[in-house]
């Protein structure tokens, strides 16, 4: 890899859909968090609800704003010259995603977003992982719920694992919080698009190196009850697992022949027989044009929980590994 120069570039992290509801959660926690010299800027197309956040950050004056629209391919180009690293926060990532990671894969710019959307996820990888190596901008999908607790939480469980055997892990996710109306609006779209995601799966694999001497798999799995968490296991067929296995076919850590299922942990059966039917339910939905509209039903993109919800969120991921007895 080739890496453009990026050291004398204005800002080292620039995030972008700052104004949102988890760009704002983000741009907060930035300015609390930031090591001392970070060079920062918040980015949208905005102006005034910009400069409103910035008033409210910590440290105000040492923020920059940066107006760029998903709709103009010049304004994503400039942002991306201006930053050592891009983070996004601005979906539906398939609807407004795309022309960001070119900008960012052609300057040389790495790339974050929070998408859980698999499709996206595959198709950003055929049009343009080939241009990023050659700049050494990195590309990296799923830096939210989607996927850190599960990626994260399988290699460490994988690290307890003995070495060079076959290895298994479950995941099991127990989630009580509340959905961002951007999640939402995603999920309803992968929902209406099983053709097209299967296209775009197929047409990765077409382009990805093919794995030799070793076998990463990630089967859907079935319904069972899971004694080892003491819940209903429902297979979850969200993008978590598909970041899980490329993980797993990039690290020789995982083994020579290593599996990943992923599921939803319920307690209570009659729970678990609803779920189905909801998720049924929503999917049958989404495939009526007027139900996939972002602000139907419940939230729209830029809305979330309000702050006691989110103090409390009841989340936890279990993960149970096997290999070598």
């Amino acid at each position: 890899m080739s890496r453009l120069k990026t050291a004398d570039r204005p800002y080292d992290i620039v995030l972008f859909g700052a104004t949102g509801f988890v760009g704002e959660l983000t741009a907060e926690y930035l300015a609390a968090h930031a090591p001392k010299g970070l060079r920062w800027a918040i980015a949208g197309r905005g102006e005034e609800k910009l400069r409103r956040l910035r008033e409210r950050l910590p440290a105000a004056a040492d923020v920059g704003v940066l107006l760029a629209d998903v709709s103009d391919p010049d304004s994503l180009r400039e942002l991306a010259g201006h930053a050592r690293v891009v983070a996004t926060t601005v979906g539906p990532y398939l609807r407004h995603g795309d022309a960001l990671v070119a900008a960012c894969a052609d300057a040389g710019t790495d790339y974050l977003d929070l998408t859980g959307e698999p499709e996206f996820v595959d198709l950003t990888y055929v049009r343009h992982d080939a241009r990023a190596r050659e700049t050494g901008a990195r590309l990296v999908h799923a830096c939210g719920f989607d996927s850190v607790p599960h990626d994260l939480g399988v290699h460490f469980t994988v690290g307890q694992l003995p070495e060079g055997v076959p290895l298994r892990v479950d995941g099991f996710v127990r989630v009580g919080a509340t959905f961002s109306g951007g999640t939402l609006a995603s999920a309803l779209g992968q929902f209406a698009r099983g053709r097209r995601l299967r296209a775009a799966a197929l047409e990765r694999r077409r382009h990805e190196p093919r794995l030799v001497g070793r076998r990463v798999a990630t089967p859907t799995g079935a319904p069972r009850f899971a004694g080892e968490v003491g819940a209903w296991a429902l297979p979850l067929p969200t993008v978590d697992a598909q970041i899980v296995r490329r993980s797993a076919k990039a690290l020789d850590r995982y083994g020579p022949d290593f599996r990943y299922r992923h599921y939803a942990a319920v307690r209570r059966l009659p729970v678990a027989v609803g779920g189905v039917a909801a998720v049924g339910a929503r999917v049958a939905a989404a495939q009526v044009p007027a139900r996939r509209r972002p602000g139907c039903r419940r939230g729209a993109p830029g809305g979330g929980a309000t702050p006691p919800p989110r103090a409390r969120p009841r989340v936890s991921v279990p993960l149970v590994g096997a290999g070598g007895g």
